[in-house]
């Protein structure tokens, strides 16, 4: 690591450990997402609004579904006074149009989840980035469905293996891809994987599109399912327990970590939603705020890119996971 590398995240370690902050100036982050109603997000805000009270800034929060939204949130926060705010775009091609409302109304600007691009599909190096390997972690989707299916006694080469996929978002393909190479590796047949595109990434744009692989392909005895989160996953296990395909015959890995996924281990009995890949929604949402916070403050930019990791939680170990990440 660099010098100056070191110098940066120690005082920006610093800063994060520090009381509130003392700027002349009443301080005010806005935190932008783009699917308010998913549990993600509300965790984010909810970290984002405990970084604000211990730090000694508000917080505004706004959902922002599309382009027209998000233009007119950013041009809400300038006209509340806010210096900076964190972003999730509802479709990461807007990067530019992000990075200009930013330098238009001074304000300090970091994205979060989905990395922002530019004209040419590059993401814009000027904002600095939160975000997941995304690969990585849907490699860790895929390990576990393999070493489920080898601890069930399962063929691989009689599994049909469902993609829920949402491939307009870099994320989303990223991850269902890593998913599905640890599958090949763990040797699942490519001819096996059936792809169920999903037109929104909630739970019922995800029932649906499952149900229409389901239906189109029922010579499958046994599946594996895997998605970009949680809420894909679990659709298609609803899609899947409607057809007659129960726990001992349907298994999926959702990513998030969500309530949606703790909902599930509730339940009295399994269900065929085995586990999910537990992404921290306290460091996107706490640490992003905090740090565009600390910009404003000290002029003093977070890191480039910071990317986080996962951790598998099933049923039986949920406690214990979500006790050592903060949860």
């Amino acid at each position: 690591m660099s010098p100056t590398r070191r110098q940066t995240l120690t005082a920006g370690a610093a800063w994060l450990l520090a009381g509130p902050s003392r700027a002349a100036e009443p301080l005010k982050i806005g935190f932008l997402v783009k699917q308010a109603e998913e549990p993600w997000f509300q965790d984010e805000w909810r970290f984002a609004e405990q970084a604000a009270k211990d730090k000694g800034f508000s917080l505004v929060k706004i959902g922002i579904p599309n382009g027209e939204k998000m233009m007119a949130a950013i041009d809400n926060l300038a006209a509340q006074k806010a210096q900076g705010f964190v972003i999730c775009a509802p479709d990461v091609k807007l990067g530019m149009a992000v990075e200009r409302a930013a330098k238009r109304h001074g304000l300090k600007v970091m994205s979060v989840d989905d990395q922002l691009v530019d004209g040419a599909g590059k993401p814009i190096a000027s904002i600095p980035h939160m975000g997941i390997s995304a690969y990585e972690i849907g490699r860790q989707v895929g390990q576990g469905l393999a070493e489920e299916m080898r601890a069930r006694g399962w063929r691989a080469a009689e599994v049909g293996a469902l993609r829920v996929a949402f491939d307009q978002l870099p994320t989303a393909r990223e991850r269902t891809q890593g998913a599905l190479d640890a599958l090949k590796a763990a040797g699942l047949p490519a001819a096996n994987l059936v792809d169920a595109p999903q037109a929104k990434t909630d739970t019922e744009n995800a029932f649906n599109a499952a149900n229409i692989a389901f239906t189109k392909h029922p010579g499958f005895k046994r599946w594996v399912v895997f998605g970009m989160n949680d809420e894909a996953v679990l659709g298609a296990v609803r899609a899947g327990e409607g057809r007659g395909l129960r726990q001992d015959a349907l298994l999926g890995i959702g990513i998030g970590g969500s309530q949606t996924a703790l909902n599930e281990f509730a339940k009295p009995a399994a269900t065929a939603f085995f586990g999910t890949v537990l992404i921290s929604p306290r460091r996107h949402g706490y640490e992003t705020a905090a740090l565009v916070a600390q910009w404003v403050v000290e002029q003093q930019a977070p890191p480039p890119l910071t990317l986080t990791s996962g951790t598998l939680m099933t049923r039986k170990n949920q406690a214990d996971v979500r006790r050592q990440m903060g949860l």
